[in-house]
């Protein structure tokens, strides 16, 4: 076992509170029925993924938790305050989280941000004397895993959302391994994701936003993983199930 032999005085974050009284009645949080259900949650191990469907709240709680440690929204180190859109929803101010002790180094990652943080590490590098790193010459793929490098730090705070977007199965494979390497050395991710292979990683523990109420999973129960599975092992039939069922697909 990897994980599970961390302690909860270990965990740099160990749970997180939600006070309803601070989110307005007609808040469009509270049509999101995992995210209304949840009044409390605790955090055991060095990883943890959220999975769900689209809109059900993940990314939202991921976000909310995020802010409310003192990242940039968009991403980036708890040092960054650029911004470009402000989306957020409100469920950060109602966010009270159980920090572990001390004041560790952190990084907020997500997809659908990420060129604007890569042209912020620029910036930030240049004014600091540093060394651009110049994401923007790499590709999407390259430049989204080096900056993943460049900052898992071990001990520290990891939130990644849907990190998979950017990376090829190989990558993926990569990134599972710098996240592995990270937990070993005092690390602690919080990973919104539908990768079926950074959720193969040992000991992880997976809660679901499906079915209307945040729960715990094994990894075969996972649609990622049975939807992926179904495909690889009969993509003949479902491919013609599908486009057999989608009329429209023929004119």
């Amino acid at each position: 076992m990897i994980y599970r032999g961390i302690s909860m005085t270990d965990l740099l974050l160990r749970g997180l509170r939600i006070d309803w009284d601070r989110i307005g009645q007609d808040s469009y949080l509270r049509d999101i029925p995992a995210i209304a259900e949840l009044t409390e949650l605790d955090f055991d191990g060095g990883v943890t993924f959220f999975v769900g469907e689209n809109g059900t709240g993940k990314s939202t709680l991921l976000e909310a938790i995020a802010i409310s440690y003192g990242f940039n929204p968009e991403g980036g180190t708890r040092n960054y305050r650029f911004s470009t859109y402000d989306s957020h929803s409100e469920l950060c101010h109602a966010l009270t989280l159980v920090k572990g002790a001390g004041k560790p180094w952190g990084y907020f990652l997500r997809a659908e941000s990420f060129y604007n943080v890569a042209s912020a590490e620029d910036e930030y590098s240049h004014e600091i004397g540093g060394t651009p790193q110049n994401y923007h010459r790499r590709s999407h793929g390259e430049s989204f895993l080096a900056l993943a490098q460049t900052n898992f730090r071990g001990r520290g705070i990891y939130l990644l959302d849907e990190p998979e977007a950017a990376l090829s199965p190989q990558r993926q494979l990569t990134l599972l391994l710098e996240i592995v390497k990270s937990v070993k050395a005092g690390g602690q991710f919080i990973i919104a994701t539908h990768s079926p292979i950074l959720l193969g990683i040992p000991d992880a523990r997976i809660l679901s936003f499906d079915d209307g109420a945040v729960h715990p999973v094994g990894y075969e129960e996972t649609d990622s993983y049975q939807v992926t599975r179904l495909f690889l092992e009969n993509r003949e039939q479902m491919l013609k199930r599908l486009l057999q069922e989608d009329r429209s697909f023929y004119g």
